[in-house]
């Protein structure tokens, strides 16, 4: 096929504040926009890009949910009690060496981690991620990227996550040198962790941003080695917001009286917790403990406008959205705020995507969600 080779290379959490504030490649990726960034994490964010859907067609919001009938991990309900003592099980070098085993074990190929979560809870949760993404049927029954450029015909390269950044980027570069694809997905993590640490830190922050835009230089040239015409494209799911506050929702929850797993029943991630209300009365009782955290609950009309309404109630009865800045902690993602986060209402300015290209930006891309059908388009 001897169509025009198209390039489009996602930086997690390089937004829209961080491109302006460096003047991030405005010589080679001139048309340029602010993108609205959806609803969620990067566990949201990379579903929508790879199938064009919003969560509650993909199924993505968050990693653990409360399924008691489809929990994977129901078999762990014996181990549990012999995960003495907590403390020692909660420290992250344990329970990264834990994600790993039980990653083997249940034959995960997607990414895992268990992070704050207690692990006598996990038989009653399921996990969103057991499969790559990434490859074709990833998303089933929802095509992603993969299935779809497959079905188009085109020789294709997608971005193996297991990799570093710096291996990514060699390996797209002798493919465009050689001229052997027709579609490519390259894929950098990196600059998400640095942030989640360093936001805000222009000395640690701008010499990474210079670095990928060499990078990326040195890719476009190597599109020009190649020989034919191209497309590039550079864009991102969500900026950075720096750390202003934090919240103890275990310690509010504590004082209802409430049992987990009989009562109710939460996730409770670093902008968002999430119930399911088990019992009467304990939705009131929640809600009351948490009329003083600075947030807000979302109605109906609002889960549907950012694509998280589910009739099933498969991410939660009640969702409140802690406001930008404030981080739950501790929660179920560990024990300690990060320095910078994501996940707030989209409407939030440092939580702004952005697409850079070489080419005019379709009137249509406006959200993330919006950049799967330039990716297909023929």
């Amino acid at each position: 096929m001897n169509s025009k080779v198209k390039v489009f290379v996602f930086v997690d959490a390089l937004g829209w504040e961080q491109v302006e504030k460096y003047d991030f490649l405005k010589d080679l990726l001139p048309h340029r926009r602010k993108i609205e960034m959806q609803f969620g994490y990067s566990c949201t964010a990379i579903p929508t890009i790879l199938t064009g859907k919003r969560p509650d067609e993909h199924g993505h919001l968050a990693f653990y949910d409360w399924a008691p009938g489809k929990s994977p991990f129901k078999k762990m309900r014996f181990l549990a009690p012999f995960l003495r003592p907590r403390s020692f099980w909660r420290r992250g070098r344990v329970r990264h060496q834990l994600s790993k085993l039980i990653k083997k074990l249940y034959g995960f190929t997607g990414y895992f981690q268990l992070y704050g979560v207690p692990v006598e809870r996990l038989p009653k949760l399921d996990y969103c991620e057991k499969k790559d993404l990434f490859v074709p049927g990833g998303l089933a029954p929802v095509k992603n990227l993969a299935d779809v450029w497959g079905e188009q015909g085109f020789k294709y390269h997608i971005s193996n996550w297991r990799l570093s950044e710096d291996e990514n980027f060699r390996r797209a570069s002798e493919l465009f040198r050689k001229g052997e694809v027709d579609r490519a997905f390259v894929y950098s993590a990196a600059f998400d962790a640095l942030q989640h640490d360093n936001v805000g830190r222009d000395e640690v922050l701008r010499p990474k941003v210079d670095k990928y835009a060499g990078t990326i230089r040195s890719l476009y040239d190597a599109l020009v080695a190649g020989g034919r015409p191209f497309e590039l494209t550079v864009f991102s799911d969500h900026g950075m917001t720096p750390l202003r506050g934090t919240v103890d929702a275990p310690a509010a929850l504590a004082k209802t009286g409430l049992v987990w797993g009989e009562d109710y029943a939460s996730a409770i991630d670093s902008t968002m917790a999430r119930f399911w209300w088990l019992k009467d009365g304990a939705k009131e009782k929640v809600r009351e403990q948490f009329a003083a955290f600075p947030g807000h609950w979302l109605g109906e009309d609002e889960k549907r406008r950012h694509g998280i309404w589910r009739e099933d109630g498969k991410f939660g009865d009640d969702i409140f959205l802690a406001d930008a800045g404030v981080q739950f902690c501790p929660s179920d993602m560990g024990v300690k705020p990060l320095n910078g986060m994501h996940g707030f209402d989209p409407s939030d300015k440092d939580s702004c995507a952005a697409w850079l290209s070489t080419v005019p930006v379709p009137d249509s891309v406006t959200r993330v969600c919006d950049y799967f059908s330039v990716m297909t388009a023929s």
